[in-house]
């Protein structure tokens, strides 16, 4: 079977393609039976030339374009010409076609090596920054707790002298009041003497 495809041609790392006719069983860089076309990736924008007659010639006798050279062929408008062929039109009318639109297309600088052009960064989106509550330094912190600590015993000693106290009050009045009845009990028993010794005399 008879295919349309590229072959590579250029140095090491520059390839550039040659759009040739070949018999399917040859290898990508072998025998080919005739160049129909040019087409270089590197050129911006890419470079591709065909023999407008030659190419609808091969397609019209059963060649079978290659992936990359049917993408070529749609670019250049060559599949669309071929199709108005095989519907009848003249082959002449078709090749003059394409040759107008050759002429009219913008030439394409042969320089393949331009420099790196470096992407910007996206900016970083701004957070929202709130204010953080003021917060005591440790050391105030560690000085309050101590003041607490050093105010709880203070407060536990005054309870403990005053519950004494109240103790020492009660057993003072205790202490009187028997006093008192140990004093009445004394004069009572001494004026029932007083009395039993006038009824006697």
């Amino acid at each position: 079977m008879v295919r349309i495809r590229l072959r590579r041609v250029g140095r090491k790392k520059q390839p550039s393609y040659r759009i040739v006719v070949a018999d399917s069983r040859s290898p990508r860089d072998g025998r080919y039976i005739e160049v129909i076309g040019f087409y270089n990736p590197r050129t911006e924008p890419a470079t591709m030339t065909i023999k407008e007659d030659r190419a609808l010639y091969w397609l019209s006798v059963g060649a079978q374009p290659s992936e990359p050279v049917q993408r070529i062929l749609n670019k250049l408008g060559t599949q669309a010409r071929f199709e108005r062929l095989m519907q009848g039109e003249e082959l002449e009318a078709l090749v003059a076609e394409a040759e107008a639109e050759f002429a009219e297309r913008e030439p394409v600088s042969p320089k393949t090596s331009y420099p790196a052009t470096k992407k910007k960064a996206a900016p970083a989106p701004v957070a929202e920054t709130t204010e953080p509550e003021p917060e005591e330094p440790p050391a105030k912190a560690e000085e309050t707790e101590t003041a607490e600590a050093a105010e709880e015993p203070e407060e536990m000693a005054q309870a403990d002298v005053t519950e004494v106290t109240e103790e020492t009050e009660e057993i003072d009045e205790t202490e009187e009041t028997a006093q008192a009845d140990a004093t009445d009990e004394i004069e009572e028993a001494a004026e029932g003497d007083d009395t039993e010794t006038a009824e006697t005399d």
